[in-house]
């Protein structure tokens, strides 16, 4: 049997388990692209874990399958072609494969557990007010006073803290060093006295992103992962596959499913959406655009996979991959006109009443404003295009 027909049976096998497991309320909220609570979210973490499909990456040691790069991806694209929700990749794909590089048998030994089991849930303290793309010059300080550190400092940006048990956090640990040799990386409890979190309400109307602020925050240095002061090197790590996995093929594949019920069943002037020349010329061109990220996206895989260097270039399968989301859900809301227009607050978490066009309808215009985030968030298309300019095209 060829590697593709394995990876097609293995697929086969995915969406199989998706339709068996996954519960209809969850799908239908997902179909329609509303935002799930944290409790919908961990039953379906939890379902996943009892089937060994949480962290089927991971070391087998630690729960994982010891899964190809290739299963992976063509996992996470199965997922979001059957509206299974999208992972807490900060859970699951960052500070878990971190813990089992870089962390000590105790570290392991609390948290690679609970974090497959998938009832702990991890926040990522990186970005700062001054700190975004310049990383590096982050402000949030760690003071050593015996066996703790003291954190005072605040974070911004911070996806899903509102939900968030701990935090993987980057603090300056030596302010005399180079920027990017005095930094340290740190297990926040975020129950822990003077940590604050701020909602930030976006234009879309849902909580996504939050302020952190730590207050002489106390962490035990037995918290401490990998060396003092070189944090920094674990920060880059969390990139590897990461980068990969921006190439959001399956993510570009759920909106442009959207966008076709949409056409298909909305009318104007008695007729579909989609029999609409302007409709049908745009759609063509975002489903080639789509094709070319996916045949791009295979070529770097299977580099990765025979173990060669990805290279630079990988910046361009993030840089189309996020555009391309922003442009589908574009076309998604020119699409329903004026539907798409009203803010309906209940729609957003799908405690409405609204079903079928109508529910997609008033959450359109809230998922255009959310993807904009999809071109600043993992690197903003400016630096991929500086990264493309300088080390790819040498300019």
């Amino acid at each position: 049997m060829t590697a593709t027909s394995d990876l097609s049976d293995f697929r086969r096998r995915v969406r199989d388990f998706v339709q068996e497991h996954l519960p209809p309320d969850i799908r239908d909220s997902v179909r329609r692209g509303q935002q799930l609570s944290r409790e919908r979210t961990v039953a379906w973490n939890e379902i996943l874990a009892r089937h060994g499909y949480l962290v089927p990456h991971w070391p087998r040691e630690w729960g994982g399958q010891g899964w190809t790069v290739s299963q992976q991806l063509a996992f996470d694209e199965e997922m979001c072609t059957h509206d299974a929700p999208e992972l807490n990749s900060v859970t699951f794909d960052m500070i878990g494969p971190v813990l089992v590089r870089y962390g000590t048998d105790a570290q392991r030994d609390r948290f690679l557990p609970a974090i497959a089991s998938g009832r702990q849930w991890w926040c990522q303290g990186y970005s700062e007010p001054n700190a975004g793309s310049d990383l590096a010059s982050l402000a949030t300080r760690a003071e050593r006073h015996g066996d703790r550190y003291v954190v005072t400092g605040s974070k911004i940006w911070t996806s899903y803290a509102q939900y968030a048990d701990w935090m993987f956090c980057l603090v300056r640990t030596d302010t005399q060093a180079k920027p990017q040799e005095g930094i340290s990386f740190l297990l926040i409890d975020m129950k822990s006295p003077g940590i604050t979190v701020r909602p930030i309400v976006g234009i879309h109307g849902w909580v996504v992103f939050n302020e952190v602020f730590l207050d002489a925050v106390e962490v035990p240095v037995a918290n401490l992962v990998g060396e003092e002061h070189r944090g920094w090197g674990i920060a880059k790590s969390l990139l590897e596959f990461e980068r990969l996995k921006l190439a959001r093929v399956g993510e570009n594949k759920r909106r442009r499913a959207r966008a076709r019920a949409v056409a298909m069943e909305r009318h104007v002037d008695g007729r579909r959406i989609a029999d609409h020349g302007w409709f049908r010329e745009r759609f063509a061109e975002l489903d080639m655009r789509l094709m070319a990220l996916e045949a791009n996206a295979a070529r770097f895989i299977a580099r990765s996979q025979a173990g060669e260097p990805i290279g630079a270039e990988v910046s361009m399968l993030k840089l189309r991959g996020s555009q391309l989301i922003q442009r589908w859900e574009e076309l998604t809301v020119d699409a329903l006109g004026e539907d798409a227009l009203p803010l309906d607050p209940a729609a957003l978490d799908g405690s409405g009443r609204a079903e079928g066009l109508a529910a997609i309808a008033l959450t359109a215009s809230s998922r255009r404003f959310l993807s904009r985030g999809y071109t600043i968030a993992g690197g903003s298309s400016e630096i991929q295009h500086n990264i493309l300019a300088k080390q790819v095209l040498g300019l």
